[in-house]
């Protein structure tokens, strides 16, 4: 990590996505956008070839259904104890 980089708050993620083309990178952001409170993303060049990269932060603390169900689910998963493989 660089040294002038700031961290997001806690419980938000800040998401970077690069994409061949805007529409792919939309898509991925739209999906994100579902499941999390998201920020009003950022569109940058990402390089010579026309890619796109787009900026934006997520709230993991304001979830939306379906990834508040699979992030309970989750979650519980990592709380049990492994299970033992055989006797």
């Amino acid at each position: 990590m660089e040294a002038q980089q700031q961290l997001p708050d806690a419980g938000h993620a800040d998401v970077r996505v690069v994409a061949a083309t805007p529409e792919v990178a939309r898509k991925v952001a739209e999906v994100l956008r579902r499941c999390f409170a998201a920020t009003e993303q950022r569109s940058y060049p990402a390089g010579a070839e026309g890619g796109t990269r787009l900026h934006f932060t997520v709230d993991t603390t304001r979830a939306a259904e379906p990834a508040r169900s699979w992030l309970a689910a989750s979650q519980s998963a990592f709380d049990e104890p492994p299970e033992a493989d055989g006797p």
